[in-house]
């Protein structure tokens, strides 16, 4: 991993959005929910006033507009402040 979260941020990469089909209907990705939940693949070191508590390989839940998208080597991930996310699961 070329990246590296400063304070207060993680770097999650999402879990696949699900295949849902509707009567032989398939969902174009771009009408596809995003997944509420992810992976933590990198940590920053927290701030004086807010210890990082997340760790790599804990899974999350975060909010539906939580983070930033950022694509790096072909794959998409979510870099978000550690207060953005809602539980560990």
């Amino acid at each position: 991993m070329s990246i590296k979260p400063l304070a207060d941020r993680v770097l999650v990469k999402p879990a696949a959005a699900e295949e849902k089909t509707v009567g032989g209907i398939i969902i174009p990705d771009t009408a596809k929910e995003k997944p509420l939940k992810g992976e933590i693949v990198a940590v920053g070191n927290g701030t004086k006033d807010e210890e990082m508590v997340l760790k790599v390989g804990d899974k999350v839940l975060y909010g539906k507009y939580a983070g930033t998208e950022i694509d790096l080597d072909g794959e998409v991930y979510l870099i978000m402040r550690q207060s953005d996310v809602l539980a560990i699961i």
